[in-house]
């Protein structure tokens, strides 16, 4: 039997229906009446108050990522509304399910410049998967069951419903839509077309130099069994794109670490020399591609993922395969034979053992340097079992050259936006998702800044999170790129710094300076240790550049190497 309920009992009653437990918010006047009913009717739901609405979007983003559920963030209209925008375009860029509840000014306000009035749902249409804006209170409950199907099924991706504050105080005889009734939009259709995937076989079965690209389609289609078995069976090197780590474990023998523009020298001779590339739920983007018209140039490319959009968008495709990657390995392992790839294989550890001469002994110097602090973090999380949640710089990438990552979902970070700032408050929404895993954020000492406010939710919610920061004295990566492009012209690269270790103090979080190699193990087991949150501050050689590099516009082929001693 239905009941009267008003707008704002409408959400929480719908979001109890779909499963949800936690949501990222700050109230203000607009979105205040979903408030007032959330504290009236003591809905069975966790709301975490965040600092600052950018951070809301970043945890419900870390949340989902972590998880694989929805994530749930809430704002109230005009600024903060649009303080969600840069969260939410980093999940659509990364094909993150979100869905962001926003108030909007009444409906007898709409058009005419209202105190805290933005056009929410034109600024957010770039960078979301759909949007609502919801003027009648009988068009929400449809809007709040659409809007969590649209975000989680097909290819992933943020949903906005823009509430109007009269909407939010009315009232109807509530009743959850059991269905979903979208005229056009089928994605669970989308099953691979057999010919194409017999087609795949047929090229992995005739290749003498295959390799499988795995890209976070895999991670999102659940596939990585499935695409571990067909590795080893056809003997098949794995590379993977920056979202796909951990989709494949950087410790098995086929597995040849990540590519692109700072991913490892050996994968791209890889990528540049094999020919037949299988690559799996990866955009296949400039970042892993280099110049587009050069990569893998001698390969047969086969495409799969479940966007038909992403099919030829960057690369010339051999064989598209559109659907999901689950489906797609499932049909491709009876069919693709059991194979060995000896002198392929030789070849690789060739490259490997070069460029590990080349790229990793040549940094051992007893300074501090970020690539020794990933090993040793590596090491003292039992070697890898941790979730990781890097920020966007230098710093990321040495993250995920350095620490290898056996788990899926154990490396969130900013891939298609690079967002600056995602690292501490995403790290919150994991924790939030995965309340007994150790959680770890690694950060640069400019982008932790453009966050730290979300220390406050980190202390508010008694989590137990701990973060590295990695502080230069440099927005590090920007400044590397002064360096080979810019003739070292620092211009708006160095940083004035607080005192981290005071900062975490003054919110009662147990923080340590580290200044010396031979500390870094030992600080690292002491913030493991704490029961709580922990702030390490890192304070790391300056001038340390990422190594190897693809400058802009240039192909794989053209990597700038790590310096020799010598040179």
């Amino acid at each position: 039997m239905s009941e009267k309920k008003t707008g704002g009992q409408i959400i929480w009653e719908s979001l109890m229906r779909e499963g949800v437990e936690v949501v990222f918010g700050l109230p203000g006047g607009a979105i205040l009446p979903a408030y007032d009913d959330l504290a009236k009717y003591e809905y069975p739901i966790h709301h975490v108050l965040v600092t600052h609405e950018q951070g809301a979007s970043h945890m419900a983003d870390g949340y989902a990522r972590a998880t694989g559920r929805v994530g749930v963030c809430m704002a109230t209209s005009g600024p903060g509304a649009t303080n969600l925008i840069t969260g939410l375009a980093t999940a659509n860029m990364d094909s993150v399910p979100i869905v962001a509840i926003t108030g909007q000014v009444p409906t007898s306000l709409l058009g005419r410049d209202g105190f805290q009035e933005a056009d929410v749902q034109g600024v957010s249409l770039p960078v979301t998967k759909h949007n609502y804006l919801i003027t009648d209170i009988r068009e929400l409950p449809d809007a709040l069951k659409e809007a969590f199907y649209i975000a989680s099924t097909g290819r992933p991706g943020p949903v906005v419903i823009d509430i109007c504050k009269d909407v939010l105080q009315a009232s109807l005889e509530f009743e959850y839509p059991e269905t979903v009734n979208l005229p056009g939009y089928h994605p669970n259709q989308n099953a691979p077309d057999p010919h194409s995937v017999a087609r795949a076989a047929r090229l992995l079965n005739e290749a003498e130099r295959p390799l499988i690209v795995s890209g976070q389609g895999v991670s999102i289609a659940k596939a990585e069994q499935e695409l571990r078995q067909l590795a080893e069976k056809a003997q098949i090197p794995v590379a993977t794109s920056l979202l796909g780590i951990g989709t494949f474990p950087s410790t098995h023998p086929l597995s040849i670490s990540w590519g692109g523009m700072h991913g490892e020298a050996y994968c791209n001779y890889a990528l540049q020399e094999c020919d037949v590339m299988l690559a799996i739920g990866a955009r296949l983007d400039d970042r892993l591609t280099g110049v587009f018209d050069t990569f893998a140039p001698k390969a047969r490319i086969i495409h799969v993922d479940l966007d038909p959009a992403e099919m030829g968008k960057n690369i010339t495709i051999d064989t598209p395969v559109v659907g999901d990657a689950l489906l797609a390995l499932r049909g491709l392992l009876p069919q693709v034979e059991a194979n060995e790839h000896p002198a392929w294989l030789a070849q690789i550890d060739e490259w490997k053992q070069e460029t590990s001469d080349r790229d990793i002994l040549a940094q051992e110097t007893d300074e501090l340097i970020a690539p020794y602090i990933m090993q040793q973090l590596w090491h003292a999380t039992d070697e890898g079992d941790a979730t990781v949640v890097s920020d966007v710089g230098q710093h990321q990438m040495w993250e995920a050259q350095y620490y290898h990552h056996t788990k899926r979902r154990s490396l969130l970070t900013s891939g298609g936006l690079g967002t600056m700032g995602y690292g501490l408050p995403a790290a919150i929404g994991a924790q939030m998702g995965l309340s007994e895993e150790e959680i770890w954020v690694v950060a640069g000492d400019g982008g932790f800044q453009m966050t730290m406010v979300e220390l406050s939710t980190v202390v508010q919610e008694r989590l137990p999170i701990k973060i590295a920061i990695i502080n230069n004295g440099f927005l590090g990566m920007v400044r590397q790129w002064q360096d080979v492009f810019y003739n070292k012209r620092h211009s708006g690269t160095p940083l004035f710094n607080p005192d981290f270790v005071k900062l975490a103090e003054a919110y009662g979080i147990p923080a340590r300076a580290v200044t010396h190699k031979d500390d870094v193990y030992a600080a690292i087991k002491e913030a493991q240790a704490a029961d709580g949150p922990f702030l390490l501050d890192f304070q790391v050689e300056e001038f340390t550049n990422v190594y190897p590099m693809v400058a802009p516009g240039k192909s794989n082929a053209d990597m700038i190497r790590r310096p020799s001693p010598a040179e």
